[in-house]
């Protein structure tokens, strides 16, 4: 399928956890929307011991020749520190992070490649700018929890959607990045806070509900934010977080 001599430009790190059923498809996509576009990536599976056959399926596809890479956590849980986890791991220049759900779209990796190879240190896909959406079949409390979780990081960061999961970095803003010990699953705020992007962008994605498994928010979770939030806003304003990487 690729070259395996030829080291990955980019590593897309991808958490689990009871994701078993989209994890054939989303590897298939991501396959066909990087065709041509770079020699070589790879997938890292970063699961929290769903023992629902992720390990299987991953196993499946390495047979077949695609570049994935499976790392299985039996203590760690958490979406935002499996990232970490997976950062560790990775060996390409560019790290992409996206959901296992399918919800966000393979389609956009080579934008968000394109966007860092000219120099950006931060690409975030947004559903609030203009050209992007959400898929129709959110519920309006889903909504406006996003919208309430946004409006509560806007002191933190400039950017419509601080809520998106799906973005690149290159390797160089992870390694200069503050200590990083983020709790819950926003481990994109944790990032823009702490490594301080000079050249952040944007680009509009469509959001697409999943279609296989559960959605992982909850209400720990939503506390868990609350939680971190407070501990980005102590570091921004009053650990000398505002002097950091200038």
């Amino acid at each position: 399928m690729m070259d395996r001599e030829t080291p990955p430009a980019i590593s897309i790190v991808v958490p689990t956890l009871l994701e078993a059923q989209n994890i054939e498809s989303l590897v298939s996509q991501v396959a066909v929307s990087l065709a041509g576009v770079v020699p070589a990536w790879e997938i890292i599976i970063v699961d929290d011991n769903s023992r629902d056959g992720t390990d299987t399926i991953c196993h499946r596809l390495q047979r077949k020749g695609y570049p994935i890479r499976l790392a299985i956590r039996a203590r760690e849980r958490g979406l935002a520190s499996a990232v970490l986890h997976g950062y560790v791991l990775a060996k390409g220049s560019v790290f992409v992070t996206m959901d296992a759900d399918l919800s966000h779209p393979p389609t956009a990796i080579p934008e968000f490649y394109r966007h860092i190879r000219r120099g950006a240190d931060f690409v975030i896909g947004s559903r609030y700018m203009p050209g992007g959406g959400t898929d129709d079949r959110w519920t309006l409390y889903r909504l406006l929890n996003s919208k309430t979780a946004s409006l509560l990081a806007r002191p933190l960061v400039t950017i419509s959607d601080p809520m998106s999961g799906f973005f690149a970095i290159p390797r160089a803003l992870w390694e200069r990045a503050a200590p990083l010990n983020p709790i819950g699953y926003k481990i994109a705020l944790e990032l823009i806070v702490k490594g301080r992007p000079q050249h952040l962008v944007e680009i509009p994605i469509q959001f697409r509900t999943r279609r296989h498994g559960r959605s992982k928010l909850s209400l720990k979770q939503q506390l868990l934010y609350l939680c971190h939030l407070e501990r980005l806003y102590a570091f921004r304003f009053f650990h000398g977080g505002a002097k950091h990487n200038r």
